[in-house]
This record gives structure tokens, C-alpha cells and sequence, in this order.
């Protein structure tokens, strides 16, 4: 029982949706049916339990035919007051579209031998992925079933009529009409367009108020800064902070009426009604200029947290005023700056704002400054000329910002398709204008959440082209849906790469404060970057490689320090420690999977490969950072319990990899079942190099399968050898899964005797290729898939097509400077390992 999902993914302030709270009926448990146009038509079916509506999506709508097996996608719950809720959801919301409530009533369990509360036999069975129930609706009646799918997503159910007197083949979905209103989905959309129009009348009737305020006061567009990558000493300039939001200028009458507006005059006021509240304190008629931003505990402004502020309302919103265009009817902008700036002060000193700011500056240590500012981790400063005049909607050289953090605007330009786990979709391709054509900038596939990207890809979705939007020849291979260019998404990044584009972009939020046509090409043509880089080879000073070689990298909320990124660590092959970070941070999507939840034996070689690399099993939690998760397990070896690092985020994974893990090597069981391994493991473990036979042992793992109607699947270890995984679902112990283990090692064994051994022995293996089943044992780890290994070319453990399995096969062919290549066009091929299991007791049977 849970509302806190629902309250997340909606803005009360502009859905007329409840707030999640828990409510109960007093006697009969409720159900109610909404119909609901949203991107895609479907019937939201809902239960009272527990205090909540338990919820699922069904696309096609409820079935009175028992021959009909509806399928019903369980979503977060609902509140129960949602039950009565019908009417419009608006545009930019989560589930925008219009809601009616088809049918309602009460239910209870279908049977009614049982004991207890009826409410807690429906707990249990919904538990148990299997509810039937009786609806006494006004269009559904009699007995359903809810049946969840196994082995599909956990989410997938079945809604099923049963066989009674209320069982009818007929469409029930031609009964359209609320139950409560009495109006048909079609009805109301009318109705809702109505109200939208209206709405804008009324909109442009503010507008026109606030239209005429701005020409009261001689409002105008604001000064803007021209970038430069220097910082500088001098008398005749001053400093201030650069903040992370939205320049916004406050247009106050005096008579406690304030508009916010962006730098493109579009209306913040009701975004940032808590900054115009405050701003009417103000009794005299003023035009402010500032930046509005929402900062995190630590009173650092984060661009992310404002765009979850204009969601949610929540955040430690400010308002930050750097300075004034007019006050009382008076044109200040032909005063110097810092002229402005004192009147500035004394208007803001004769109030007290919880939330709004002068905008402090120094005076000529601008090199000093931004030191300091790099220390609290600011997105940099502005250089300002002391005597300058407001240049009104100019960009020009007497303002200046000088940028710490990388950030940039670009134009979403399509979409790649969605792979392995993710939905809506892959990446954002991104674009710049450059001589009035829109270029090509990158890919950007980080930074999202699940619930962010259903957003934007119904935003989006209005937006669809058929066309490339851009000039150029289209610069992806993966499958792309087009976009108008409409939309300007914030994106950090590391830096631009010699053919222009952004290294590793993060998405930050959609900008609604700027024109597309103002998104203008930032990095460098080709005889700029050859030239610079020339230049920055000469003059690169040891304090810049410093830099380089340690830094902060911020992963949602954690921020990691990474140390010696330049560090060595396959000396004949120039690859770094940064290189293997960088390798661990692109396919952590990937391999995390098979990560999460189990013990780490960290294998770590902090001085690169050709050293001596060392276990280290048991952590200090003491010495490890406050955020990563360890997990108690008793070693009988140890007669004691160890401290194991679980590696559940991509965080942690990059943590391991700063400590010098270039292999990622994972228990076979998770501490859910810390007993019952996921999976058997056959490692086959050549002596002499000849892999050919290494391929032909695989082969005849999967020929033995192949003849137990098990499945199985192959990757490389990424060494000299190939691995052999059997899933399980955690099924058996790991006495059992090791006995198992050894009974299709004896196959293979048989069927290969020249070639292949169980012999544990090196001496007593007469060269030949080492089955081990043993690795089928409590605490036994292996190479993860997608793990690098500390090997000469920085080899990966790769899934692999059986069909790839073949004499052409190499143990050496995948390394971090190809895989990703690899992984982009053929996804996770190792997802079935976690999937389906074998049965073994089947499997038992059939040999005996």
C-alpha cells in the first residue's frame, strides 16, 4: 500500500486529479471502471483494498464472454477518493486526456469460504497473483478473475469473465455512457475543448493586462552575456555567481500585482507563484532582473530540481536579483552598473523576503572567485564591466560568463527506438542551429527516469516526422523516429569530441524559456578544434592534468570522487583506469542486471594488470561512502560474517571500478535466496591454446541440453576459455545445482574423452580442457557478462549467439573498443538467463 508513486507523477496544481490519501469505505468494498482517452484509449479497472484502489490498465476494455481473456497491466495505486474522479486531465501531465467513470460498485471475494475479512482473502490471493472476485456493478456483474502472467513482466495480468448467468457474448463496450454523469467519453471532449477555448480568451484577456503593464513600465527583453573560457583580474570589473535556472524578470505595479516573465516573455507568474507572492511586498512599481532556481540541501542551484519543482510544487525555490530596469515609472538602464546595483539594494534592504535574494558581487579577483566558486561546486561566474549600461536584448562582450560545469541547450530533433528493459524510448538525438541549418550535436541516453520518459514521449508524440528535419545525411544507424524541432532539452556533458559532437550528454529537463532558433551551434569547426587542441597540447599545465585525473562525477544524487583516471592500467595497450570507468559507466544499464542483489568478491589491481591483483571480499563500512549497500554473510571458512558490497546501481559499479575492479565478479545466488543460485554455471577452462576445442566442448554442453529440452546459453570469458549458463530461477540449493552441474560435465566428458577432463589437478589433466562444475558452490564467483577482464587488450566477457559459436570464434576478439558497437545492434543477449528455468527434477526423470 503505497500512494507515494501516484503523488510523484502528477502536479495537483494543474490536474484536478485527488491528492493520494488513505480512505476506506464503511462496509462493502468499492470498485470502480474508468474510461480513459489518453495517448491510447483503455478502461482503468480498479479495487479497494487496504485503503487503496489497486489498479490495472486494460487496453481493450472489460469482457461479459468467458471465451475473452482481457490482458490488465497492474499500474501504482490510485486513492480512494479517485473512484468518483471524471473530467479532463490537462496537456503536459501525466495521463493527459479525458476520464469517464464507465461502471462502479461492490465486490467481494467469489468465494465465500473463507476465513477472516473479506478484504484481507483478497490481500492474500492478489498476493499470490491469482483474485477471484464477484462485481455487483451496474454493467459488470457476476464472477471475474484476475490471473498474473508468469514469466512475463511482472506488471501483465489476465481479466476473465467466469461462467454464470451474467455471462454474455454480447459487447458490454456499447454501453458508453458515465454512470455517474450520464455522458459518453465523445460527449465530454466536446465539452473539454469548449472550456479550453474559453480559456484562452480568457488567457489572452490577462495577457492583454500584462501587456499593457510591461509598455506602463517600458518593459523590454533582457541583457545577455557572451561566453568565454577565461577568468581574469581587473579593477574595473566585477563578479557575480552564475546560477542554474531560469532568467526571469519581475514586472511589480506597486499594487500588489507582480508578473514573472521569461527572457522571451513568456508568463512564469503562475510557475513561480510563490516568488510573485512575495515579490508583492514590494510597494513601489519596479522592474527586477534575476534567475529563479530551486536549490538542494546544500544551497546549490540544480537545474533538475527546478524542473521537478514545475511538476510537483515542491523544492527550496528562490529568486536571485542581479538588476533593476525601472523603478517607479523611472528608466534605470542608462545607469552604470553598479549604480543599479546599489538602488537595487536599498529596494530589496526595506523588506524581509524568506525567498528573495540581492545578488552579491566582488570586485576585481575574478581568478580568486571562480576558485572558490569551483569549491562549492557553482556552474560558474559572471564577469561584469563596473560602468556598463543595460544593454536592453543585447548580447554583448560587457557582460561575461565563464562556465565551470558543461551544459548545454539542444534541439531534440527524433528519438532512437527503445532497447532490452527500457520503454518509449532509446536515446534523444540532438541538434544546434549553425548558419540558420540544424547540425547534428549526438545521442543522449542518460538521465531519465521511467516516469520521465513516458512524459516526453507524449509530448513528443504530436510531433512526429516522417522526414529527417536535418540537412546533413542521417548520422545514426539505429531506428529513429523524427521530430519536429520544437522542443530544447538541457544536457550536461563531459566535452565536445573532434568531430563535434557531446561526449556522454546526461539529460537535465526541457527549457520552455528559449526560441529553437536562439539554440545556436556551440562547438568548434574542424581548423578551430585541430588548432586549439595544438595549442592546449603546449600550454596544458600540470594543475589541468591534475584535474583531469581526479574529479567529481555526479550520478542522480551521488556524488563520486574518481581518482588517477590517467593511471596505466594495460600498459601494452595504453588503456586507462578513466578508460575503464568510462566503459563500466556506458554498459551499466547492461550489466547491472545480473549484479543486483548479489555479493561482490571485489578483484582489484589499483596498479593496472601487469601487478599483482588482490581479493578483497569483506568491506570497511566504516571507510566506504554513507550511500553503498553491504550485506552480512557468515563464511564458514572465516567462522565469522563478512561485509559484502552489493552492486544494485550504476554508482556503485563505477565505486568498484575507481577502486581498480576491472573484472566484476558476482555470486551465483542473490541475498534474496542467498542459498538457491540463478543459474548453473559449466566454465570450460582450457590449459593449451587451442580454442577450437574449447568451442567444440561448448557445443556438446548444448548438444546435452539440446537433449534435455533445456535451453542454455554461451558467452566468452574473456580470457583463454568459454562459459555455459543453465537458468534456474533459483529453484534448487546449491547442493543440488552442483550434483546437476556434474552430471551433464560426466556427459560431455563421455562424449569428448580426448579432449576434455573433470580432473581438478593441473598435473593430472594431461593438457586436456578442464570441465569445472564446481564453480557450482556457495560463495563461488565468475566474470560477469559484459565485465571486462585483466587481460592483454582489455578483453569482455560477451553473450553470445550459439550460431557465432563456430571455428571462426576468437577468445581475444572483444574488447572495450569494440563491444559497445556490438551491444548497441544486438542488445542483451543474456537476458534469458534470467528468465524461464530449468527443471531438473524433469530432467532427473527422463535420464533415469
Amino acid at each position: 500500500m503505497s500512494l507515494l508513486k501516484y503523488n510523484q507523477k502528477r502536479n495537483f496544481n494543474d490536474t484536478a486529479e485527488p491528492k493520494g490519501k488513505v480512505e476506506r469505505s464503511e462496509n462493502e468494498l468499492k470498485f470502480v471502471i474508468q474510461k480513459h482517452a489518453a495517448s491510447h484509449l483503455h478502461y482503468d479497472f480498479r479495487l479497494e483494498m487496504d485503503g487503496v484502489l489497486k489498479s490495472w490498465a486494460v487496453p481493450k476494455g472489460p469482457s461479459l464472454d468467458p471465451e475473452v481473456k482481457r490482458l490488465a497491466m497492474m499500474v501504482e495505486d490510485h486513492p480512494y477518493s479517485y473512484k468518483d474522479f471524471e473530467g479532463t486531465i490537462p496537456e503536459g501531465n501525466y495521463g493527459a486526456g479525458n476520464v469517464i467513470v464507465w461502471d462502479n460498485g461492490t465486490y467481494l471475494p467469489a468465494d465465500d469460504n473463507y476465513k477472516g475479512t473479506a478484504e484481507k482473502k483478497l490481500l492474500a490471493d492478489l498476493k499470490k497473483g491469482h483474485l477471484s472476485f464477484t462485481l455487483k456493478g451496474k454493467k459488470l456483474k457476476g464472477n471475474f478473475s484476475l490471473v498474473q502472467l508468469k514469466g512475463k513482466q511482472e506488471n501483465a495480468w489476465l481479466l476473465i469473465k467466469k461462467e454464470d448467468k451474467y455471462a454474455d457474448a454480447a459487447d458490454i463496450l456499447k454501453k458508453d455512457k458515465s454512470v455517474i454523469s450520464k455522458l459518453s467519453l465523445d460527449t465530454l471532449e466536446k465539452q473539454a475543448e469548449k472550456e479550453k477555448t474559453l480559456s484562452k480568451k480568457k488567457s489572452k484577456t490577462v495577457s492583454k493586462k500584462e501587456e499593457s503593464k510591461k509598455e506602463k513600465l517600458g518593459y523590454k527583453t533582457p541583457m545577455l552575456a557572451s561566453l568565454t573560457d577565461k577568468t581574469f583580474d581587473d579593477p574595473e570589473w566585477v563578479f557575480e555567481n552564475k546560477y542554474d535556472g531560469y532568467r526571469t524578470l519581475a514586472v511589480i505595479d506597486g499594487d500588489d500585482d507582480v508578473q514573472l516573465f521569461s527572457r522571451n516573455e513568456i508568463s512564469f507568474t503562475k510557475n513561480f507563484q510563490a516568488i510573485a507572492d512575495e515579490l508583492k511586498k514590494i510597494n513601489h512599481e519596479a522592474i527586477l532582473d534575476g534567475e529563479v532556481v530551486v536549490e538542494d540541501e546544500n544551497d546549490h542551484s540544480d537545474f533538475q530540481l527546478l524542473q521537478n519543482y514545475l511538476k510537483t510544487g515542491k523544492g527550496n525555490i528562490k529568486y536571485y536579483v542581479f538588476d533593476i530596469l525601472n523603478l517607479d515609472g523611472n528608466d534605470t538602464t542608462n545607469l552604470k552598473l553598479l549604480e543599479r546595483k546599489e538602488l537595487l539594494k536599498m529596494l530589496l534592504s526595506k523588506y524581509k523576503f524568506s525567498n528573495i535574494f540581492y545578488s552579491e558581487h566582488i570586485e576585481e579577483k575574478g581568478t580568486a572567485f571562480l576558485e572558490e566558486a569551483a569549491k562549492k561546486k557553482s556552474e560558474g561566474i559572471i564577469a561584469k564591466k563596473a560602468d556598463s549600461l543595460y544593454s536592453i536584448g543585447r548580447r554583448t562582450n560587457d557582460w561575461l560568463k565563464i562556465k565551470l560545469s558543461q551544459q548545454e541547450e539542444a534541439i531534440i530533433i527524433g528519438i532512437t527506438e527503445p532497447k532490452n528493459t527500457r520503454t518509449h524510448f532509446g536515446a534523444l538525438l540532438l541538434g544546434q542551429y549553425e548558419n540558420d541549418k540544424l547540425k547534428f550535436i549526438g545521442k543522449c541516453g542518460t538521465g531519465f527516469t521511467q516516469q520521465t520518459l513516458k512524459e516526453l514521449h507524449e509530448k513528443f508524440e504530436p510531433y512526429f516526422l516522417d522526414k529527417s528535419p536535418l540537412e546533413e545525411k542521417n548520422p545514426v544507424r539505429d531506428k529513429i523516429q523524427w521530430i519536429k524541432p520544437k522542443f530544447i532539452a538541457q544536457v550536461k556533458f563531459a566535452e565536445w569530441t573532434q568531430d563535434n559532437h557531446l561526449r556522454q550528454p546526461v539529460y537535465l529537463g526541457l527549457r520552455v524559456d528559449k526560441k529553437t532558433k536562439e539554440v545556436v551551434f556551440a562547438g568548434k569547426s574542424k581548423d578551430q578544434s585541430i588548432k586549439k587542441e595544438a595549442k592546449m597540447e603546449k600550454t596544458k599545465t600540470t594543475k589541468d592534468k591534475e584535474t583531469e585525473n581526479n574529479f567529481d562525477l555526479k550520478i542522480g544524487k551521488t556524488t563520486l570522487h574518481l581518482t588517477n583516471q590517467n593511471k596505466i592500467y594495460f600498459p601494452d595497450d595504453g588503456i586507462t583506469k578513466g578508460d575503464i570507468v568510462n566503459y563500466y559507466s556506458e554498459v551499466s544499464d547492461l550489466i547491472l542486471p545480473y549484479l543486483k542483489d548479489r555479493p561482490q568478491s571485489m578483484y582489484r589491481f589499483p596498479n593496472g594488470i601487469k601487478e599483482m591483483g588482490f581479493y578483497q571480499k569483506d568491506v570497511d563500512n566504516d571507510k566506504i561512502p554513507s550511500w553503498i549497500k553491504t550485506k552480512k554473510i557468515f563464511s564458514e571458512s572465516n567462522d565469522a560474517n563478512i561485509d559484502y558490497l552489493i552492486c544494485n546501481d550504476k554508482a556503485t559499479l563505477l565505486y568498484m571500478a575507481n577502486l581498480g575492479c576491472i573484472d566484476i565478479n558476482p555470486w551465483n545466488s542473490t541475498i534474496k535466496h542467498i542459498e538457491n543460485p540463478d543459474w548453473v554455471v559449466i566454465d570450460i577452462d582450457p590449459e593449451k591454446d587451442d580454442f577450437k576445442e574449447v568451442v567444440k566442448t561448448a557445443l556438446t554442453v548444448k548438444e546435452v541440453m539440446d537433449g534435455f529440452e533445456t535451453e542454455c546459453y554461451c558467452k566468452t570469458s574473456g580470457a583463454t576459455g568459454l562459459h555455459v549458463y543453465i537458468p534456474l530461477e533459483a529453484k534448487y540449493d546449491y547442493d543440488s545445482v552442483k550434483l546437476f552441474a556434474q552430471l551433464i560435465a560426466r556427459e560431455v566428458q563421455t562424449r569428448l574423452p580426448e579432449i576434455t577432463t573433470l580432473e581438478r589437478s593441473i598435473k593430472k589433466r594431461n593438457h586436456k580442457i578442464y570441465i569445472d562444475y564446481l564453480q557450482n558452490r556457495t560463495g563461488q564467483t565468475l566474470a560477469a557478462p559484459y565485465s571486462v577482464r585483466p587481460k592483454p587488450g582489455a578483453t569482455v566477457s560477451t553473450p553470445l549467439e550459439w550460431s557465432e559459436v563456430n571455428d571462426k570464434l576468437s577468445p581475444s576478439q572483444f574488447t572495450i573498443k569494440n563491444v559497445l558497437q556490438r551491444f548497441e545492434k544486438k542488445g542483451d543477449l543474456w537476458k534469458p538467463v534470467l528468465g524461464k528455468g530449468a527443471n531438473i527434477k524433469t530432467i532427473l526423470k527422463s535420464i533415469s
